[in-house]
């Protein structure tokens, strides 16, 4: 396994540095005009001269506090109403066209909504992260609950457990590896919608708004591409310390 583990690592690596040599290499040789798209090696220097830049430092934190608060509340809410709707038939279908009439519609659609509904770019942006990741953790919550053996669940019912006991015991157990699925998923898209909010709502800090600096006075594209790659990074970390986390606790699920 560690062997393996390994060998992805030195996969990855080489993929990331033969995509680097290709924008590298188009930039340099006039490809791609290097104006817009500077070579690899200008974004990279850029990349580490924003790590020391404080500025750089303060909007990146905003846009994490923002990003992650947005999905704890998304967990909060989606877990609970995953276990209620897929432990009770009824409200499940119930529900089903609502969500399905609501999972789809894009989270910046909302921005104009949520500028006028929260005003403060800070809850506009949560409020919106929030809506998109709802809905991957919401129905990979009903799909785990949907795999649960029955027959687990009837044998603790013979030995006297109720409804509540069942779903403690049972269901929630069973169903939780596709519920950290599901907020693996939320992630990336939280993050995506936290640095769009930014663009489009504004605000005083942020990714977003650190994008939008580099662009105004002649800009530099060097520095926007840089900050795209931080974003990158974010989403990178958060999902392999999730991998990490799924690794530990379920060791008998193979996790990718």
């Amino acid at each position: 396994m560690v062997a393996d583990r390994a060998r992805r690592v030195l996969l990855g690596g080489a993929g990331v540095l033969l995509v680097l040599g290709v924008m590298e290499a188009a930039s340099r040789t006039g490809v791609v005009d290097a104006a817009s798209v500077p070579p690899a090696t200008e974004i990279l220097s850029g990349a580490v001269e924003m790590a020391a830049d404080g500025e750089f430092g303060g909007h990146l934190g905003a846009t994490v506090a923002a990003w992650l608060s947005g999905v704890l509340l998304a967990v909060v809410l989606a877990v609970p109403a995953g276990l209620l709707l897929g432990s009770v038939p009824v409200l499940d279908r119930a529900a089903l066209i609502v969500v399905e009439l609501l999972r789809p519609i894009p989270s910046v659609a909302l921005i104009p909504l949520a500028i006028l509904v929260f005003v403060e770019p800070g809850r506009v942006e949560r409020s919106l992260v929030c809506y998109a990741c709802l809905w991957p953790i919401l129905l990979n919550t009903l799909y785990g609950l949907r795999e649960v053996e029955p027959v687990a669940k009837e044998t603790l019912r013979s030995f006297g457990f109720g409804p509540l006991g069942v779903l403690l015991r049972v269901s929630l157990p069973s169903a939780a590896p596709l519920v950290l699925t599901g907020v693996r998923i939320a992630l990336a898209v939280g993050l995506v919608v936290a640095v769009s909010a930014e663009l489009r709502a504004g605000g005083e800090s942020g990714l977003g708004i650190y994008l939008l600096a580099t662009q105004s006075g002649g800009g530099r594209p060097d520095l926007m591409l840089a900050g795209a790659l931080w974003a990158g990074v974010l989403g990178l970390l958060a999902n392999g310390l999730l991998v990490a986390a799924e690794r530990r606790i379920f060791r008998w699920r193979a996790v990718r």
